[in-house]
């Protein structure tokens, strides 16, 4: 077992699973009930198969894309996603500094 490479994806994925989509709905399933475990198994048990299916994914494209590549197009993807989100705020305020201009 590869322990370092263990921590170092459980430290990842904790933290990116923090305060996100996922959690919160757990959050609001649990509340409406009042069977937290069932609704703790039910969302580990979904992130579990997720993550199964993205590292099945991720070796499978490991063998026929170098992983050069994959780390490129996925920092590529990140960057894009980042810019989609920032982008309805900077061009609201390229208009407010043209309006104010006027």
């Amino acid at each position: 077992m590869d322990f370092p490479l263990l921590a170092s994806t459980f430290v990842t994925v904790f933290l990116a699973e923090l305060g996100d989509k996922t959690q919160l709905a757990t959050v609001a399933i649990s509340g409406t009930s009042n069977r937290p475990l069932a609704v703790f198994i039910g969302s580990s048990s979904a992130l579990v198969l997720a993550s199964l299916i993205g590292a099945i994914a991720g070796g499978s494209m490991a063998s026929v894309v170098p992983a050069d590549l994959l780390q490129l197009l996925a920092s590529a993807g990140f960057l894009l996603i980042g810019i989609r989100l920032l982008w309805p705020m900077l061009s609201s305020s390229k208009g407010l500094k043209s309006a104010e201009e006027d």
